[in-house]
Formats: structure tokens, C-alpha cells, sequence
């Protein structure tokens, strides 16, 4: 399906450094707003207690704060709407003293006057097993950004996996800065979502590398930013293909799928639109500014044909009983 009908190249890379600019400002007011406000750890990475009640009617939120300030136990709660107003979540910080395993039976008892409701979850993490878990989150993102690294540099060149990485980070940086910004819940859902949105965004890369390597084999043009405009405008339908169908079904789980997925649809929301920005005016501008040569790319992959030509020919020799 073709959703735009190739007859000139595009001036992609002419608008590259308005769009560069748009990013680092967007990355810098990410990481003011990660050191500033920081991350919304959920308990799975800071560790503590979450109970889901649902009320047959309105959940009275400000007669349920009101008794838990008087509990000296829990008097630090934190007491939210989730979903509708007849559901309520309260969090809770764990301590060593603090929560033991029939919490849902000490709220339903402390909220025994506010209503008829029902105790539908009750999720517990412990500190240790948050930070752990936190900790090793930040390792799986690390080694995924590593390996990446590594299997670009071997499949096309080194330039190609420098534009890629530095994509790869400008994507998850904004990512964090739309997570802190809007105070999102950071749990191993949202992890999930970043580890999606480093794949998405790496496979709309390769995507486009593929079709600018292409351009630079078969086309006699020797201006790197033709070449890149000529390919990027090719794969300008399937990559329009590609970020709608993604787009529209994140965002129908980001209306209608709930309060428990909503901070998976967000991050992925977030990060569908910058991965598919990035893979065009991020990665292949900075192949540009690191120098990537044309001609000797060329001239590489004619000595790399000739190379094989010549196995090829011995291998034939060999074969037939000539030495």
C-alpha cells in the first residue's frame, strides 16, 4: 500500500537541524524534570503494599483519607481514584514492623464505616526485592543498548551503530521526561514498554538504513543527504503504515484498556511517536556529521566483491582438479 507516490525525493535532511534542535531541547527539559521531580517508583522498583477496594457507589475519598491520617500505622497512605470513582488504591510504604500478610483484612476493618465495598487486590513487594528489581531493569536496558551496539556495527558500520545508539537513547530520554513530567507509576510494566520501545524504535533504523545502504550501491549520486532523502522518501509508506497500526492499537489500550495497563500505553504512546521521528531526522543526519564517506563506502564493498571473487574462483579450480 502506497500512502505516498514516489516521483521526488523529499528534503528530509534540510530540516534536520530545526529537528535536531526540537530534540535536544526535549531532552534537556527531560533530564531538568528527572532530576528535579525524579521518577514515580511503583512498588515493584520501591518496595510497599497495594490495595484495590471498589465501592457498590462514589467512593468517599476525603472520609477515607481523614481515617487513615488517624491510623499511626499508616496515617503516610496514599489514596487514589483508579479507573472510576466507585474504585480506590491505596499505597502503602512497607516497613519492617509495618505490613503484615493480612493487610486486607486490616483496611477492610479501618474502612468498615465508609460504605459496602469489596477488597479486589492486594500486592505486596518488599524493599530489597524493588531495589533488586530496579537494579536489574537498568542492567537489561544497558545490555540491550550493548548488544544493539554490537549487531549494528556488524551488519552495516560503525557510523550506522553510533546514529542508531544515539537514537536509541534520545527516544527512551524523552520517554522518561513524558514518565516524570506527567508522574507516571515505574513498574516493571513501564520497564517492559521502554525494552519495547528500544526494539520498535531499532527496527524503524534498520528499516531506513537498509534502504539508504541500498541508495548508496545503486544509485550514482555521491551527496550523502540526496541519498538519505531518496531512501527515507521511499520508505515513507511503510513507515506511515507501520506507526498508525502500532499508534492506533496502543491507543485504544491507553482508552480503554484501564488504569492497570495505562502506564505501558502511555510509555509506548510516547515512545511509538518519537521512535518513528528519530529513525528520520536523528539517526541518519548524524551519519552526516560523523563523515561517513560515500566513495569510501564504495570502494569498501568493491574490495569485499573482489575478495570474493577471487574465493569463488579458487574454490571453482579446486573443485574442477586445477591447482
Amino acid at each position: 500500500m502506497e500512502f505516498f507516490k514516489y516521483t521526488k525525493p523529499y528534503r528530509f535532511m534540510e530540516k534536520s537541524k530545526l529537528a535536531v534542535l526540537i530534540s535536544v531541547t526535549l531532552m534537556a527539559v527531560s533530564y531538568f524534570l528527572l532530576i528535579t521531580k525524579g521518577l514515580n517508583y511503583g512498588i515493584d522498583f520501591a518496595g510497599g503494599t497495594i490495595v484495590q477496594v471498589k465501592y457498590d457507589k462514589k467512593a468517599p475519598l476525603k472520609d477515607i483519607r481523614e481515617i487513615f491520617k488517624k491510623q499511626k500505622k499508616y496515617e503516610v497512605a496514599a489514596i487514589t481514584e483508579f479507573g472510576s470513582p466507585n474504585e480506590i488504591v491505596i499505597r502503602l510504604k512497607n516497613s519492617s514492623k509495618g505490613v503484615g500478610s493480612d493487610i486486607g483484612d486490616e483496611v477492610a476493618k479501618i474502612l468498615k464505616d465508609t460504605g459496602k465495598f469489596e477488597i479486589r487486590r492486594v500486592d505486596m513487594v518488599g524493599p530489597k526485592v524493588g531495589s533488586e528489581l530496579r537494579e536489574k531493569g537498568f542492567t537489561a536496558m544497558v545490555l540491550a543498548i550493548a548488544v544493539i551496539l554490537v549487531y549494528v556495527a556488524f551488519r552495516f558500520e560503525w557510523r550506522f551503530a553510533v546514529a542508531s545508539i544515539f537514537a536509541l537513547i534520545h527516544d527512551v530520554s524523552i520517554a522518561l521526561g513524558f514518565i516524570s513530567l506527567f508522574q507516571i507509576d515505574v513498574n516493571l510494566d513501564v520497564l517492559a514498554a521502554l525494552l519495547t520501545l528500544l526494539g520498535y524504535s531499532l527496527n524503524d533504523t534498520i528499516i531506513v538504513f537498509d534502504r539508504i545502504r541500498e541508495g548508496i550501491t545503486t544509485s550514482k549520486e555521491t551527496n550523502l543527504s540526496n541519498v538519505i532523502n531518496e531512501s527515507v522518501t521511499k520508505t515513507l509508506s511503510r513507515t506511515t503504515l507501520t506507526s498508525l497500526t502500532t499508534f492506533f492499537v496502543i491507543l485504544t489500550l491507553f482508552l480503554w484498556g484501564g488504569e492497570i495497563i495505562h502506564p505501558f500505553s502511555f510509555t509506548m504512546l510516547v515512545g511509538v511517536i518519537v521512535g518513528t521521528y528519530s529513525s528520520i531526522f536523528i539517526a541518519s543526519p548524524i551519519l552526516m556529521w560523523f563523515g561517513f564517506s560515500i566513495k569510501d563506502y564504495r570502494a569498501k564493498l568493491a574490495e569485499k566483491a573482489k575478495r570474493e571473487a577471487e574465493k569463488e574462483k579458487l574454490r571453482n579450480q579446486f573443485e574442477g582438479g586445477i591447482v
